[in-house]
């Protein structure tokens, strides 16, 4: 171990003294010195086989050679000026590369840092051209940590503590979410369940004609990685049609590959009015934007929004490198692949261990949730907790969600291979053996 590996891991010791907890308190603070491909090297000499990825960053994996040479060649060129007072090449290429693989006629953007501030955005945009006040967002939804996404976020209720009262005209409706319907669990009592719950909405708290728009992720990504049944995208762009409202696709985590499609609404071939990207636009440099249509974003009129570092010409550059690698190297065909083969290994495991109460993903967005067996569904967070150390003892990181944690999704890069997916699953069900003896 060198002298800085050794003062690195010193370092880590002071992290209670520097790092707020609310940054820092997390799981399992690898202390990392190097990021190349698929894995993560640490100080204390150990690698590891990275199924985060950044939570849905890096989906060309780690340092990929052709987006680290863009964005070298633009830190030679300009690091920063705000949008406006210049304008730069790399910003007006992303603007012309970026609606050849959007929905629909999304043609005009609006440049930030980050997924919350792309929500804040299309929250702000669907208000302000719409003249109306309500939003309506799902239950187990989960946009962000600033004020108006916390606003529109219900995964958990520790994410809202202490911070009332939120933006108000926010209204939740359930999110059709098979496996734990009231109903029955079926894609199609899970679509009536939350067609229910719309219609309650509309005659008890808030009239169609009020509302902006609905809020909605196309698959939940820290409710638990629940892929809602395929009507339902469908099903909610005719309400919003038949009541003038705005449709907003929240695919910060689900976009640029990460579902098999460039974006994940193209499974159902749903458009929406309003979308906001993130994450894996840049493949790790901070960009988002908020996207609609050059009719409708036209009407955000000067002064309405602004930003000192959206559009960064760095990030933007590292974007344009981003969409070309995933073309020309197939990483879609790559993602749907790979994805197919983690998924059927999933549901193999879950054939063995009564623990899984379901396997469910799409693409190389995959989760398993866990149960107490011979329960009506009851959650485990203590054994998919336990299973994530027991897979990182063996050297592969993937991360918790669901609303008490209880479920364990996989996010590897869009570059995987099937070694490294059969690496994975064998990691797992040693951990699931390990766990549950």
């Amino acid at each position: 171990m060198s002298n800085s590996q050794a003062d690195f891991l010193e370092q880590m010791k002071r992290i209670p003294e520097v790092l707020a907890p609310s940054l820092a308190e997390d799981w399992p603070k690898l202390p990392v010195i190097k990021a190349e491909g698929a894995y993560l090297y640490t100080a204390d000499g150990k690698r590891y086989l990275d199924f985060t990825s950044g939570i849905a960053v890096t989906n060309l994996g780690h340092g990929h050679p052709r987006v680290l040479e863009a964005a070298r060649q633009q830190m030679e060129q300009m690091v920063h000026s705000a949008v406006g007072v210049t304008i730069h090449k790399s910003l007006l290429d992303l603007c012309e590369a970026l609606p050849k693989v959007l929905p629909g006629e999304m043609d005009m953007f609006f440049f930030g840092n980050s997924g919350a501030e792309a929500v804040e955005g299309a929250i702000k945009l669907a208000r302000y051209v719409s003249g109306r006040p309500g939003i309506i967002a799902f239950e187990g939804g989960f946009h962000g940590r600033t004020y108006g996404a916390a606003s529109v976020t219900s995964v958990k209720s520790k994410y809202r503590n202490h911070y009332e009262p939120f933006v108000p005209s926010i209204y939740f409706a359930p999110y059709p979410y098979a496996y734990r319907c009231p109903l029955g669990s079926t894609p199609e009592k899970a679509l009536e369940w939350t067609l229910l719950g719309i219609e309650r909405l509309f005659q008890h708290q808030i009239p169609p004609s009020q509302v902006a728009a609905f809020l909605v992720e196309p698959i939940q990504g820290e409710g638990g990685y629940i892929v809602p049944p395929r009507d339902f995208l469908p099903a909610l762009r005719r309400i919003c049609d038949e009541h003038g409202i705005l449709l907003i696709l929240d695919e910060v985590q689900t976009g640029f590959g990460r579902t098999g499609e460039m974006f994940a609404c193209q499974h159902s071939g749903v458009i929406p009015d309003i979308l906001a990207i993130a994450k894996g636009i840049a493949n790790g440099f901070p960009l988002s934007a908020t996207v609609a249509s050059r009719k409708l974003m036209s009407q955000w009129l000067p002064g309405a929004h602004g930003t000192t570092y959206g559009g960064n010409p760095i990030a933007c550059a590292a974007a344009l490198a981003t969409l070309q690698v995933i073309q020309e190297e197939n990483l879609l065909e790559n993602a749907r692949k790979m994805g197919k083969r983690f998924l059927d290994g999933l549901n193999a495991l879950k054939k063995k261990y009564p623990v899984i109460g379901e396997v469910r993903g799409l693409g190389l967005m995959l989760a398993m949730e866990f149960v107490y067996p011979n329960t009506d569904k009851r959650p485990n967070p203590e054994v998919a907790f336990n299973l994530l150390n027991a897979m990182l003892e063996q050297g592969l990181v993937a991360y918790m969600a669901g609303n008490v944690g209880q479920v364990v999704r996989y996010i590897p890069p869009l570059i995987v291979t099937a070694e490294q997916i059969d690496e994975a699953l064998a990691i797992t069900e040693k951990g699931l053996a390990q766990v549950t003896h």
